[in-house]
């Protein structure tokens, strides 16, 4: 696993806060893998900001951006996030998932499953996707949310960290799906788990940059595809996804927060998909779309 680094503002006020997460998430260098804001004290709104870099960002750089925005650079700090198998570490102590009809857990939770769950035991090893995260069970709940109405033939887990989401579309409907990472390691913890939750015949898992694997160009349109990873990505990604998608399909965002709606939204808009179903999980946001002459999913 890469070393990551993390700016933090102290507390702020929402104003501020708000123009120091635009000028963080818009800068081209450094360039920020996500960018949030945390409500920090409700009674004196004030917001703290917080955002993640694949390369520790140069003070200097930080301080050229915000001159640039009118703002300044008082008390922001840069640190290294500490590198530790964190998900396994804590996996221990979380408590199962219920999403729906879906019940996520580990395997010391085995005894816990309900009578009539669609259970997933999931060892997130080195890989994200335990579905504790609010990303991940807005993704659970809004697939089940479509499949009320669609009945899609295939599927695509882009960005499939822990693979519990191909895993989920593949036992609620029986589907083939192909689930794709650009790390190895979530590939290999995503074939560990389709082999403990039954789902590895339907499954094949690739790691690919992207949509242009022969493994998801040959199976391609997809019927359904998952993709929660972060917002930027999402917004480069947004011509092949939506390529991608059938005509009929259905596509799930997550991976956003609330105030990234709009420019994810625009992106794929662009693209002639429109959002047709928004779940919001506490600052996080998971968004469905389809073919905007379509109707609601």
């Amino acid at each position: 696993m890469s070393q990551q680094f993390i700016l933090t503002s102290p507390g702020l006020a929402r104003q501020t806060a708000s123009q120091l997460s635009d000028v963080l998430e818009a800068c081209p260098w450094p360039e920020a893998l996500a960018v949030s804001m945390v409500e920090t004290d409700e009674a004196r709104d004030l917001w703290r900001v917080e955002a993640i870099y694949a390369n520790e960002p140069a003070g200097s750089e930080i301080d050229d951006a915000l001159h640039r925005a009118g703002l300044d650079n008082a008390g922001l700090t840069i640190a290294a996030i500490a590198q530790k198998d964190w998900v396994r570490e804590s996996l221990a102590g979380l408590s199962p998932v219920v999403a729906g009809r879906l019940f996520v857990h580990g395997n010391h939770d085995r005894h816990l499953r309900p009578a009539g769950s669609v259970n997933i035991e999931i060892d997130a090893g080195l890989a994200f996707g335990t579905g504790h995260h609010n990303t991940t069970r807005g993704c659970l709940v809004a697939l089940q949310r479509v499949l009320k109405s669609n009945r899609p033939k295939n599927c695509l887990d882009l960005g499939c960290g822990s693979g519990v989401l191909a895993i989920a579309a593949c036992k609620l409907t029986g589907i083939t799906a192909i689930a794709s990472d650009i790390d190895e390691d979530a590939v290999s913890v995503t074939q560990d788990n389709a082999r403990l939750n039954g789902t590895a015949h339907l499954m094949r898992c690739v790691t690919a940059v992207g949509l242009d694997h022969p493994a998801i160009t040959a199976h391609s349109p997809y019927d359904l595809i998952l993709a929660n990873i972060l917002a930027r990505p999402l917004m480069s990604l947004a011509p092949a996804i939506s390529r991608a998608l059938s005509a009929d399909g259905r596509l799930i965002l997550s991976g956003l927060t609330s105030d990234q709606i709009r420019m994810v939204r625009a992106a794929y808009l662009a693209q002639g998909l429109n959002v047709v179903d928004t779940l919001l999980d506490d600052n996080w946001a998971t968004l469905t779309l389809a073919q905007k002459q379509r109707g609601m999913a």
